[in-house]
């Protein structure tokens, strides 16, 4: 996510940008809208409780009401709420990602299928953040599964939304100003949840080279499709 921002996204905002704006504006107004993007999710992430955010890191252990940790902290039904809010929450975020991957697939396909590959892989852990306490508030893998997959559908809600209300107006000036935020979303994403998570859970080095790997796979990607 943050090679395609910065390597295609980015670059092609700032691109689109000068070419109608000139040099030192068009180069303004793609700083201003990448910096709007992180703002944008930032307020988001700031509005969900931090235990209910998907964007915020947190062990198997500390949702588990089979353990005594997991008793203290939490009820069956407190794990109940948490998935659902966390639903919602993941929900919130998909919206503007279903945006992006549209966008991008209106002015590249090739860009559009790997905005799509690096989204899909980042929505695997928002997916186990709303499965997770679903699962042992109820018991139900159908359930858990059920509100993972319809906390989704927001991503192409968001894409039939923009292709119905912003393909109207479709400009370059549009078009490299959603690019520019959609690439700020996604760096403070990367920074924000995936690295943290990443630390949490294996050695910092690990996850550095991981990232790493990751961004050579997804140039490979762009080169190769």
């Amino acid at each position: 996510m943050i090679y395609v921002s910065f390597v295609e996204l980015f670059a092609i905002a700032q691109e689109m940008l000068q070419e109608v704006m000139g040099d030192k504006m068009g180069m303004l107004v793609t700083a201003s809208s990448f910096f709007g993007g992180m703002l944008l999710i930032g307020i988001i992430d700031r509005l969900v409780p931090s235990f209910e955010n998907p964007h915020e890191a947190r062990s198997v252990e500390d949702m588990d009401t089979n353990t005594p940790k997991g008793r203290q902290k939490k009820s069956e039904s407190s794990m109940m709420r948490i998935g659902i809010m966390s639903a919602l929450a993941i929900g919130i975020h998909n919206f503007p990602e279903g945006i992006a991957t549209f966008m991008s697939a209106v002015q590249d396909p090739k860009l559009g299928i790997g905005i799509a590959v690096a989204i899909a892989i980042h929505n695997i852990p928002e997916g186990i953040a709303v499965a997770v306490p679903i699962y042992h508030a109820t018991g139900s893998r159908k359930k858990a599964f059920t509100l993972s997959f319809l906390s989704g559908l927001s991503e192409p809600v968001g894409a039939v939304l923009a292709y119905f209300v912003l393909m109207p107006f479709m400009s370059a000036t549009l078009l490299g100003i959603v690019f520019a935020a959609v690439a700020g979303i996604m760096v403070f994403i990367s920074l924000d949840e995936l690295l943290p998570a990443a630390r949490e859970y294996g050695e910092h080095h690990i996850s550095i080279l991981g990232m790493v790997i990751g961004m050579m796979v997804m140039a490979l990607s762009l080169i190769l499709i």
